[in-house]
């Protein structure tokens, strides 16, 4: 008997990081901030009755604090789904050390995959413009780790530095685009 359903629902959900997944990139009408994770949430909640989710992602985080800070807790909750996005704001500093971050966060990849079903990494959206141009080498260094780490971990890669209308300056937010 051949019966087509719909794969069963995750129920759980843990997002780890900075800025970007604390959802500073969406600011709303009203001057509030939505981000994607809260998005992602969600939709997730809408299929799944009893869902949970934790937002552990800080603003200007670098990925040595997320390591301390939130991989620990992320896998200690059991979640079905963990998504992590760092890296990025280490990249953008003068100093940076490519194979520290590196390091990292391949520690946080082998910390988190083991403990939840799916883990999802994000390879951040990329503004236009000079001062961004200096620092674009260490930022497809971080991805070509990301996309390294995922294959070696069964982790999905959401491709967003690759996005052109999240590349335009002018469009601030996920809703705004068209």
């Amino acid at each position: 008997m051949h019966t087509n359903s719909i794969p069963p629902a995750h129920t759980s959900l843990v997002a780890l990081g900075d800025s970007f997944t604390e959802g500073m990139s969406d600011l709303l009408p009203d001057g509030s901030y939505r981000g994607w994770a809260d998005l992602l949430a969600a939709r997730m909640a809408a299929r799944t009755p009893g869902f949970r989710y934790a937002n552990l992602a800080v603003r200007g985080k670098l990925i040595k604090q997320i390591v301390d800070e939130q991989v620990e807790v992320a896998a200690a909750m059991g979640a079905d789904v963990i998504t992590l996005v760092g890296g990025l704001n280490d990249t953008l500093r003068p100093k940076c050390d490519m194979g520290r971050v590196r390091g990292l966060l391949t520690e946080a990849v082998e910390r988190l995959a083991p403990n939840c079903e799916q883990l999802v990494l994000m390879r951040s959206p990329g503004r236009q413009g000079p001062v961004l141009e200096r620092f674009r080498p260490r930022m497809e260094e971080l991805y070509t780790c990301i996309d390294e780490l995922a294959a070696e971990h069964g982790a999905l890669v959401v491709d967003l530095y690759a996005a052109p209308s999240l590349a335009d300056p002018g469009c601030g937010t996920w809703t705004g685009c068209t």
